[in-house]
This record gives structure tokens, sequence and C-alpha cells, in this order.
């Protein structure tokens, strides 16, 4: 099941868990963007963190996301983003056996939701141990979650985020296999969830199939408003590059209605924010009956 109650926030931040009640008030859109930002140490020369920041910062101002997932992002990275993003709270550790490295962060709009729980799981055999990788990957991978009280119509909900494997297959499938079971937990109990991450997997890969368990526990954001569309690519490589498979992904359970999805393909003199494009997806909670409904 879902381990230990926030013991790991991106700055150390102290919190409650709360006794929630369900309200059958109208939800308010949700505004949500998955981006991997590309590590900052990176040897990318005219593309490297230093020259690329400001319009990547750009990028995330101008979609004003409630809920940001951020994918290979370093503490300094991170700390860049949470000053830009003041009015925003920062969850996660990084993948390391002492907390360092990359992290699969999670960022909450502080004046619409409450932290209820949050912690980090990694996707391995042991998902308790730090630094822990299994099943051929050569790097440890995790998922991030924080479960949130939105404040306009007191529900419920939990927050995932992940980066998966970029070279092992059964490594992808063997962390869909695991984050389903997270998710489906979490429906169990009555709250709706969503998904967001680089799963280093195309929209017809095995490990993608393992998360959705084939649609049923989750939806593809991008597809239900796309459904025909074929240029989907989100690895641009920093040439803007359409032509390659959807691996990034916002993914929700039923109970939400999907407003708007993009991909967002922003440049400025053919540079990119980063190697890959951000996808956003606008979804609300459906009320209570229809979701119940739903399922």
């Amino acid at each position: 099941m879902v381990r230990g109650f926030g013991k790991k926030l991106c700055f150390g931040a102290t919190w409650i868990v709360l006794s929630l009640s369900v309200s059958l008030a109208a939800a308010e859109p949700v505004r949500v963007m998955t981006f991997n930002i590309r590590y900052g140490t990176a040897d990318d020369g005219p593309d490297r963190w230093e020259l690329r920041r400001e319009m990547l910062l750009g990028v995330v101002k101008d979609f004003d996301p409630d809920l940001l997932g951020v994918q290979e992002a370093l503490r300094d990275q991170l700390d860049v983003l949470a000053e830009a993003l003041p009015g925003h709270v920062c969850v996660g550790v990084g993948r390391e056996a002492d907390g360092g490295g990359e992290y699969s962060a999670l960022f909450y709009r502080r004046s619409r939701f409450d932290l209820a729980a949050a912690d980090t799981v990694w996707l391995s055999d042991t998902p308790d141990a730090p630094g822990s990788r299994s099943w051929g990957n050569q790097l440890p991978r995790i998922c991030t979650w924080a479960q949130l009280l939105d404040r306009t119509d007191s529900r419920r909900f939990t927050f995932f985020n992940t980066h998966w494997d970029h070279q092992s297959q059964p490594a992808r499938e063997r962390s869909g296999q695991v984050m389903a079971t997270l998710v489906a937990e979490r429906t169990a109990a009555g709250e709706p969830a969503l998904v967001t991450g680089d799963y280093n997997a195309g929209e017809d890969n095995a490990a993608i199939a393992n998360l959705t368990r084939s649609g049923e526990l989750l939806r593809d954001t991008f597809r239900v408003v796309h459904a025909d569309e074929q240029t989907v690519g989100t690895f641009n490589g920093f040439q803007g590059r359409t032509d390659g498979p959807k691996i990034d992904a916002v993914f929700v359970t039923p109970e939400w209605q999907v407003v708007e999805a993009d991909i967002v393909r922003t440049q400025e003199s053919d540079r990119y924010p980063s190697d890959h494009f951000p996808v956003t997806a606008t979804v609300e909670l459906k009320p209570a009956e229809a979701s119940a409904a739903a399922r």
C-alpha cells in the first residue's frame, strides 16, 4: 500500500495530517503541467541551463499551473523554480540514497490546496529503501506523490509524479505495475488521482498499458481531446523534433473531466526551454455522484 505519509518535503516544510470531509460542491478547473526540465549540470553548450532558464520559467509562468510535475530537476533548479513560483509549495526528494540527485518533484498552489500527506517511493523491489534499484535499471527511479485537499470543493485527491528508466524495458513495465497499484489504492479509498511524468515509453508500450490498466484505471488527457493527432513527439533533443513518440503525459482517473490538453512547443530563435516539450491539461472533478456512477 501507499507508505508513510509526508516524510520528505523539498524545502523542509511541516504539516499535519488532516481529517477531511467530502463535499458535493462544484469543482473549479485544475491546470496541470508535466515538464522534464533537463538536469542543470548537463554539458549542453548553447542549450545549457543558464542560457535557457528564463525561457523555461516563462513557459511555466505563462501556463500558470495549479499543479506542476517536473523531472530531471536538481536541487538548484528547484530553488530557481520555487523563487519564480512563490505561490507554490514543492514536494519531493532526490532519487539517490542520500536524498540528492535528480528529483521527480511536484509543485502545488498553496492558496488553493492543503497538503494532507506526501512521500517518495523508489521504483524497485524495496520501495522503502532510498536509492534502491531493481529490474535492470542502472539509475534509481522514483515516484513522488502528494495527497491534496482542494479548498474550492473540499474534495481530496492524490497527485503522482515520476520519471521512468530510459534503458530498461523490464524496469519500465514493473514501474507501471507498481504505480498502477499505488493509484488503484487511492481510487479504492474513494479518491481521484492524476499522474504526471516522463515515462520514456510511447503510447503503445506495454509499460503504459500496465500503468493505465489499458485505460480502465487512467486516461491520457491529451488523447481525450486529440484522439487522432499524429504529430505527438515530446522529446525534441533541443532541435524542435516532433516526429517521435509521446513519452510525456498527464493521466487521470475517471473522476476527472478533461477540458483542454496540449503539447507546448514554445521556442525562441530556434532555441528550446528543454529537450522535452511540456505537456499540459486542464481538468475538473465531476460531481461526486457522477464519479461514483463512472466506476
